[in-house]
This record gives structure tokens, sequence and C-alpha cells, in this order.
């Protein structure tokens, strides 16, 4: 029930202050209460029961929001998902998180399938003939009051005993190590620890105007954005439209003050014409998901006055270091407040500074379980990539620590990497171009552009006659928006 806790003492100490806006309307926290105090009532006729883990698969709007507080406070768990999210991946999805309900907006153009949900998650009466079956097929169907939302309900109950003393409050999904959907299993504990640490090190309060363009389904955007305005009840302002001139115009009409972004939205920023600097003295524009480029951060500060303070955050420990002055982009600076940060031999022991290894990270807001429960391989070097020893987390990264304890990273031990602040396992990707029929052999990669920011390309050796818009059509059948190759290069061997 922790963000509820948070909405009503917001509600209760600045009762007609802005809370949520979004476009041209806006809720104060008053009103933002009495709009979740009646879905919570809706959801709970509904047959939603504490406990009960239930899917939002909504982008950045208030519905979102709203419907977040409202399960917080019936004590159900909040499972955040990508709109995007193709069949098979929620199919794995819903294997490893069991929902007691799901709520999606209409999508449209998927045939006899029902708007807003898979073909194989609609009621049997209305899927189409053709497709795989799927044990996840929801019990009924209802209609939110006064929305277009859609509710599918499952007959399927939450694992007991998952985590110890706290209850469950949040699962937010990421990529395993090879590929599959992964959901980390956040507490109350965890996400008030994350909220203290950004409160801390930001020096957030209640005066901030927060900007969050950046996806609430994402771990990144909601520790950013809904996270730190209603723990510190904080105006927030939602944009489900990643429209440069928009976002530049919101930055600059509301006097935004709180930003979380990627590097490539701010290389779209600084490309925008006519930019003036902003009037913002105290703005804190946080970068992260990939390297920042310098050629961005210095074209952002002599563009608009601002400098771009480079992050490193994680799914499952939340937010971890930030270079706090914004002169060291190529870095990611020190630890949050609360989170104890190294380099380490894969064995734990601490590296001597500016030597090069892994990257271990503790903290209360460190998350330890998971679904599925993941079995790590064993490692005759040490504790396995994603592995505990002793409170603390291999988190997979390779970096290195100076004396004064800042942060550089330089790569990964295992084949994640991030697109758009997402984690993307290489493999995977290789995997559904090798399983193209025209497709002998596949390898991918990252690679960064200035301009673009990280996406994947693939080199193929083909099986016969085909054209790269083949191959990433097929991709796109299959994978999430964000792991399809945007090039294809064509060799004769890899």
């Amino acid at each position: 029930m922790q963000l509820y806790e948070w909405l009503s003492s917001a509600a209760s100490n600045q009762s007609s202050g802005k809370a949520l806006v979004y476009r041209d309307t806006y809720l104060s926290w008053r009103g933002l209460l009495h709009r979740v105090d009646r879905r919570a009532q809706e959801l709970h006729a509904l047959g939603i029961a504490a406990g009960a883990w239930v899917g939002l698969m909504l982008g950045n709007v208030p519905d979102f929001v709203i419907l977040a507080l409202a399960l917080s406070k019936i004590d159900a768990v909040v499972v955040p998902l990508d709109p995007t999210t193709g069949n098979r991946e929620l199919e794995m999805v819903l294997e490893a998180a069991p929902l007691r309900a799901l709520v999606t907006r209409p999508r449209g153009g998927e045939g006899n399938a029902t708007a807003g949900l898979p073909y194989y998650a609609a009621p049997p009466t209305q899927r189409p003939v053709s497709g795989p079956p799927s044990k996840f097929v929801p019990e009924a169907r209802r209609r939110l009051q006064g929305t277009l939302l859609s509710c599918g309900l499952y007959k399927r109950t939450a694992p007991a005993n998952l985590t110890e003393g706290d209850p469950p409050e949040v699962v937010q999904f990421t990529a395993s190590v090879g590929g599959d959907p992964k959901g980390v299993v956040k507490t109350g504990a965890n996400l008030a620890a994350a909220a203290e640490s950004i409160r801390k090190t930001l020096e957030v309060t209640a005066r901030d105007r927060v900007l969050c363009s950046l996806p609430l389904h994402a771990s990144y955007g909601f520790d950013f954005g809904m996270l730190t305005s209603l723990a510190n009840g904080a105006t927030l302002f939602l944009e489900d439209e990643v429209s440069p001139k928009r976002i530049v115009k919101l930055l600059r009409e509301q006097n935004i003050d709180f930003f979380a972004g990627t590097p490539a939205l701010f290389g779209s920023l600084v490309r925008v014409p006519t930019v003036k600097p902003l009037k913002a003295t105290e703005a804190r524009f946080l970068s992260s998901g990939s390297a920042l480029p310098a050629s961005i951060a210095e074209g952002f500060h002599a563009r608009f006055g601002v400098r771009l303070l480079s992050c490193y955050h994680s799914t499952q420990a939340g937010p971890l270091a930030v270079d706090r002055a914004g002169k060291e982009p190529e870095g990611v600076g020190r630890a949050f407040e609360g989170v104890e940060l190294r380099v380490a031999s894969p064995k734990g022991e601490r590296l001597p500074a500016g030597d090069s290894g892994p990257i271990w990270v503790r903290s209360a807001a460190l998350s330890t379980v998971s679904v599925p429960k993941i079995h790590l391989p064993k490692r005759a070097d040490g504790v396995p990539i994603g592995g505990l020893d002793d409170g603390w987390l291999r988190t997979g990264d390779l970096g290195q620590q100076d004396r004064a304890g800042r942060v550089l990273i330089t790569g990964r031990e295992d084949d994640l990497v991030k697109v758009d602040g997402k984690r993307v396992a290489l493999g995977e990707v290789e995997g559904c171009l090798e399983a193209c029929p025209k497709v002998k052999q596949a390898q991918a990669r990252v690679v960064t552009d200035d301009l673009g920011g990280p996406m994947v390309v693939a080199r193929v050796v083909r099986a016969g006659l085909c054209k790269a818009e083949d191959i990433i059509d097929h991709c796109a059948r299959n994978l999430a928006p964000y792991k399809v190759p945007r090039q294809i290069e064509f060799c004769e061997a890899i």
C-alpha cells in the first residue's frame, strides 16, 4: 500500500495543489484521491482482492496512474506491461506472472480478436480460428466504467510467501540473460528506499515539476516519474507522445525542473530548431539507458543552458549512481545516497581503483526475488551474473571506479545490452533471425549513433534469395519493436 499512502499524505498536505497534468487537463491531489478511491471500489467489485496480480498494459496516460494507485489501495500487485508487447512475449509474461486481471486499451485491426487483447487472450467465442492455443484465456471481460479500457479476468492465484514479511507491491519486467521476460518483484520497502535515495541525492521537493515522457511500464520511467512525484508530493506532467518539439514546449512553458530521458531523446531535442536557453535554475535532467555522448551533453548545455546528469539505473536495483555536477558525461558519477557500489572480482573481492571488473551493488532498493525463479548457472570463478553474495548483486555490467568513487561503465559481461533504456538479449535476436527460413546464419550487435542512439543491427548469411525488408518483417512479427534490427548487412560468412 506504499503508493497509496504517499497519495493520501500528499492529498492531506496540499489537497488543492496540482498532482497530475496531462495535455490540457489536470487533477489536484484531492481530485486524484477521489478518482483512485472510486476505481478501487470498482476493482474490488470485479473480484480483485488483496494479493492479486493485475497487469496494466497502458501508455503514459492518467489511467495508468489512477489504476496503479487504486490497486495499491486494495493491496493488489501492480504489473506494468509494455502496450507493444507481441503475442509470443505476452504468452511468456502470463506464464511467469499469475495475473488475476489484465487491463488494456482497444487496439483495433485484430480481425475477430477482441479489441485490446491478443487473439489468444480473448474469450473462446471471440477468438479467431487460426493461431496457437493458449492456456491463458480470461474467464470474463469487463469494460471499466467511464473508459474504453478492457479488463480481462483470469482464474489464477498469486504465489504465496514470495517475499518474507513485506508483501509484493510492483512487478517490473525486464529481460533475463536468455532474453525471456523476467519479472522483478518489488516490495513497499524497496520502493520507499528507491524514493528516499532519489530525494536525498537529487534534492527533490514538493515544489518540483516532474516531466515523464519515458514509458511508465519501464522501471526507469516509473522510478524517476511516478515514484519520484508521489513520494515527494511533486506535480507530475505525463506525456505519451515522444515528439521533440512538444517536449521542448513543455520544458519551457511548464518550467520543468526534473526530467529523465535517454541520450537518443536528448539528441533529438538538440536538433530542434530555434531553441532558446531554459529559465530553470535548479533543473535536474537525467540521462540513462546507454552511454551519454559528449557531443550531445555539450550540445544540450549550449542550447538549453542545462547540464545533463549521466545516470546509472537498473530494474532490479533501482537508482545506482549519478554525475551530480553534469561535467563528466563519459562516467556515471558516484553512488546514490543509501547505495553501495564497488568494482570487484567475480568472487566479490574489491579491485584497486582504476582496475576494470564486474560492478557490484547493494541497497535497500535492491529486489532479490523474480518470477519465474531463475536458476543461475554455477561458475568456477565466482558468483554468477545476477547472483547475490552477502546482499551484493553482481549486475553483469563492467566498469572502473576511481579513488573518489566515480564510476565509468565499460561494457557487459553477457550479451544483454540496452536499447532505448530497455534490455535486449542479442542471443534472442540472433535466434529469431535464424528461425527465418531464408537465413542460414546471423549475428546481432548494437551500434551507437550520436543522433539516433543505440540500435540493433545484424549480419546475415542468406539461405536463399531475400531482401532485407523480408528479414526485418519476420523480426517485427516475433520481437518487441525495440529488439528489431534497424539494418541488415548481408555477408558470405560470419
